[in-house]
């Protein structure tokens, strides 16, 4: 079990640097080294159907995934587990019906992270993250624009305090990991029971 809180960032002098993801290519600019290890609470899929901002108004094909992580104390107390998360186009959303649960819960130890890859391998990597999974992931805290259709420009937080919009950390990721994933009984069982219920219609079709 992760117990630990492995947030780090340092500053960097690096020059911005083109790269092409969608047909689209966009400008990023590194501000900080970054890691970061915790657990996923939620998750966001930019890909979705239905996010019409990422991928029609915004044209924005680098951000591959949003995750919602937590770590630290959140971690070690368990005060995690008594809160409800989910994530939306922009945000993380953490909820309680309990005073005390959320006195015991620590906001600052609660990152939402828009992560940007053109990289297919790390692309499919954190696609497929899901909540429950210890990961850690290393990059750079960024900004990044394009001027494909329309002049488009996201950036980044960079402390820890704080809150609402701008708060998320967007992440130029250089590598990432599933330190340990959750439920991966159930996972491996999904695809053989949705291949059992396609060759049972298939069966049936034919007799």
């Amino acid at each position: 079990n992760l117990r630990h809180d492995d947030r780090k960032q340092a500053h960097v002098d690096a020059r911005p640097f083109d790269v092409r993801a969608g047909d689209v290519t966009y400008t990023v600019q590194p501000l900080y080294r970054y890691e970061i290890r915790g657990l996923v609470v939620s998750r966001h899929d930019t890909s979705a159907w239905w996010d019409v901002l990422h991928r029609k108004d915004w044209n924005d094909h680098l951000n591959v995934a949003d995750l919602c992580v937590i770590w630290g104390r959140n971690l070690r107390d368990d005060a995690y587990r008594a809160l409800r998360y989910w994530s939306e186009v922009f945000t993380c959303n953490v909820g309680t019906d309990s005073d005390e649960t959320w006195r015991r819960f620590d906001p600052d130890a609660l990152s939402n992270n828009h992560l940007l890859a053109s990289d297919p391998r790390l692309a499919k990597l954190l696609r497929g993250v899901r909540p429950g999974d210890q990961v850690a992931v290393g990059g750079f805290l960024a900004e990044y624009s394009h001027n494909a259709g329309r002049e488009f420009r996201r950036g980044t937080s960079v402390v820890r305090t704080d809150r609402g919009n701008g708060a998320c950390e967007t992440v130029w990721v250089t590598d990432a990991k599933v330190l340990r994933a959750a439920n991966r009984g159930w996972r491996l069982l999904l695809p053989l029971s949705l291949a059992g219920i396609a060759l049972s219609v298939l069966l049936w079709w034919l007799a």
